[in-house]
């Protein structure tokens, strides 16, 4: 199936600032409420179900003179669009 890129959005940030960020997307997750996504002229308002599929995935990218790399976390939420409110969400 084919991917489209609804919205995407990059940039340095003090850690404080991701932490908040995170903060606000969990608060919304908690609640039940849907929450829109915002940067310049681009927006996208997600309604996600009781219950996602939540990846983990950690990366280490080393520099190619062997020096030190790069550490990539990335958190991902997965759910079909036209998924029904299936129970709760658990993470251990």
């Amino acid at each position: 199936m084919p991917e489209e890129t609804l919205f995407e959005f990059e940039r340095d940030m003090q850690t404080t600032e991701v932490a908040a960020y995170l903060r606000t997307v969990a608060d919304h997750l908690d609640s039940g409420e849907e929450f829109t996504l915002e940067s310049g002229g681009e927006s996208v308002t997600l309604a996600p179900p009781a219950r996602v599929e939540f990846e983990v995935e950690v990366e280490r990218e080393t520099s190619k003179s062997g020096g030190s790399g790069e550490i990539e976390v990335e958190f991902e939420l997965e759910w079909d669009e036209d998924a029904t409110d299936g129970g709760d969400l658990t993470i251990e």
